[in-house]
């Protein structure tokens, strides 16, 4: 595409090339007030970010360019900026310097693979159809007058969407997920969104983890529990989980039994389908001397989740047994786990005898569970 003089002169005025700013040695305000912006978002430990210049839709003179930004003051297409190596060069996607894309780890964009690091990132519009989006090798150039394709590292197409107006170019993040979100430029009427992903979020906590357990965290028995915990969880490296939980029981020096520890080791054993050594190192912690009462019920409790009512009755009775002295949380846990069976009667019973007890601190609650209470002696 050909531009005339005036064409040219507009493009390197408006886009604000400060050609001179390459003698300056004093520091100065941005070039036509754009101001350096920088935005970032995080995906767990993952840090990507844009920094960039910001223009606006009203003009350093203060003219009105709505209306007049794409395919006037952001030219379609590649174009020819009449300065530097580039014989053709896409828009900076912001004005002043090279707009920077930056990413902590490898990630992928609209699917495809970008590895960890700061690429300049460029915008080729269009009139009609998909714009491409450039993530570039070279990231240090003034704008894109210095723009090589060799030094292209990705290219996605992305079609841009009307969009409520905005005054400032901004970059910015929507729908963040653990492990994904959608950047975006937005600017004057327009939006230009693209996915970026994780492509293995567990991987890189495992990672992470791996290195700490190696440092000081190593050092207290509660870093292997909740590293332990956090592959039960997600049903991950459930081979290595299983020594992080022994560590965190037996380790020399720092390992200790506990409820806690127990139970992050059933967790895992769980995960790997043994339910049988699970119940029987569970019921390890719930003789363990730092097993409290509401610590046995709510393992009870998320029995009754996994649909094992007959062992949540079991763990319930219990608790019942070995706290006699608690005549509200045993006898809650009774009445859930007759509830569970479908002892109407009996639980209702339990739930009456719990509320009979209830405690001071347990009196805000008191609505909820006469509702529970209410609901069992609909069913009969």
């Amino acid at each position: 595409m050909k531009h005339n003089n005036k064409q040219i002169i507009l493009m390197l005025g408006i886009l604000l090339f400060p050609l001179l700013s390459f003698a300056q040695n004093i520091t100065l305000p941005p070039s036509g007030g754009n101001q350096k912006s920088s935005v970032s978002q995080w995906m767990g430990i993952v840090k990507v970010s844009f920094t960039y210049n910001s223009p606006d839709v009203t003009g350093p003179s203060g003219e009105n360019r709505t209306g007049k930004i794409w395919g006037e003051l952001v030219p379609w297409g590649m174009n020819n900026l009449g300065f530097g190596t580039a014989v053709e060069s896409p828009w900076r996607a912001g004005a002043n310097e090279n707009t920077v894309f930056y990413t902590s780890h490898d990630v992928r964009i609209e699917g495809k693979d970008l590895p960890a690091g700061h690429y300049g990132f460029h915008i080729i519009s269009s009139e009609s159809g998909p714009w491409t989006l450039i993530f570039s090798a070279n990231h240090t150039s003034w704008g894109s007058y210095f723009y090589d394709p060799e030094e292209d590292v990705l290219r996605i197409e992305i079609t841009p969407v009307e969009n409520d107006f905005s005054e400032w170019l901004n970059y910015g993040f929507d729908d963040r997920q653990l492990s994904s979100c959608t950047a975006f430029l937005e600017w004057e009427n327009k939006k230009i969104p693209f996915r970026v992903e994780v492509p293995d979020i567990h991987e890189i906590y495992l990672s992470r983890i791996r290195e700490e357990l190696k440092s000081s965290p190593g050092f207290n028995h509660t870093s292997w529990m909740q590293a332990a915990a956090y592959c039960a969880n997600n049903k991950i490296n459930l081979e290595e989980a299983l020594t992080w939980a022994d560590k965190a029981i037996s380790a020399p020096f720092i390992g200790q039994e506990s409820f806690q520890t127990f139970q992050t080791k059933a967790m895992v054993l769980n995960a790997m389908g043994n339910t049988e050594e699970a119940d029987m190192i569970m019921d390890k912690a719930i003789d363990h001397g730092s097993a409290s009462v509401g610590a046995i019920h709510q393992y009870a409790r998320s029995l009754i989740g996994e649909g094992r009512n007959d062992r949540a009755m079991e763990i319930f009775r219990k608790n019942a047994k070995m706290h006699p002295e608690d005549k509200f949380t045993t006898n809650v846990g009774l009445a859930r786990g007759y509830a569970a069976l479908g002892e109407t009667k009996k639980a209702i019973k339990y739930w009456e005898t719990a509320l009979a007890n209830l405690p001071e601190d347990q009196k805000p609650n008191l609505a909820y569970y006469e509702k529970e209470i209410n609901k069992l002696k609909e069913n009969l």
